[in-house]
C-alpha cells in the first residue's frame, strides 16, 4: 500500500488539501447536477397544478372562499 497510515493518506505529502478540495468540489457539483433538475421539476409541477386549480376555480390553500 502506498500510504502507511490514515494521516499520510490524508496529507499526501503536502498535496492533500488540494486533492481533497478537488474531490469535495466534484462531489458538490455532481450533487447539484442531480438535485437541481429534481427541484425544478417539483416546482414546475406545483406551479402547473396551481394554474390548473385557478382555471377550474378551485380555491387554493390560504385563500378565502
Amino acid at each position: 500500500m502506498y500510504f502507511h497510515d490514515l494521516h499520510s493518506a490524508l496529507h499526501m505529502d503536502g498535496h492533500g488539501a488540494f486533492v481533497w478540495a478537488a474531490y469535495a468540489i466534484t462531489c458538490v457539483v455532481l450533487l447539484l447536477i442531480v438535485v437541481a433538475p429534481l427541484r425544478r421539476r417539483r416546482r414546475l409541477l406545483r406551479e402547473m397544478s396551481a394554474e390548473a386549480r385557478r382555471q377550474r376555480g378551485v380555491p387554493t390553500q390560504g385563500s378565502e372562499a
